[in-house]
């Protein structure tokens, strides 16, 4: 399998960086405040998306995504959802995928891979402008931020 696309609080900008930035992969992950239906469709041209409703997400768009899902993907379990303060008990996963901070980060506690992709919307404070790449092989998930502008 190809890789994963994984964004978070595009806050319903989608910009040319994060569409180039998405180029190739097999599936997009958005972990909330995707901002409008049309972001999930743009999205929805590069890859298949799977979406959870982020706390800014409002309206009947947005009341057709879950809070939070577990998708598997090239055998690998993940859990996708927009604020990782509300994940009460870690499922049996091997990502769990949260934005809402804005700020990028990747981290392993006990096996799994916790990945915040950051905010591919607009800037917010001076946080950086990203999104992640996520590679699913032979069931081993390996992560890289993307910048998306500087």
């Amino acid at each position: 399998m190809g890789e994963i696309g994984v964004v978070s609080d595009t806050h319903g900008l989608v910009r040319p960086e994060l569409l180039a930035a998405l180029d190739g992969v097999v599936h997009v992950l958005h972990a909330g405040d995707v901002g409008s239906a049309e972001v999930l469709a743009a999205l929805g041209q590069i890859a298949p998306v799977t979406a959870v409703r982020g706390n800014n997400d409002r309206g009947p768009w947005a009341a057709t995504l879950p809070a939070a899902i577990t998708v598997t993907l090239a055998g690998v379990r993940i859990h996708l959802l927009h604020d990782r303060k509300e994940l009460t008990a870690v499922p049996d996963v091997a990502v769990v995928v949260a934005g809402h901070s804005h700020r990028p980060g990747v981290a392993e506690h006990d096996g799994v891979l916790f990945l915040n992709p950051g905010s591919a919307g607009p800037r917010r404070f001076r946080l950086p402008v990203t999104m992640a790449r996520l590679a699913l092989t032979d069931g081993v998930p390996a992560v890289r931020i993307v910048s998306l502008i500087t």
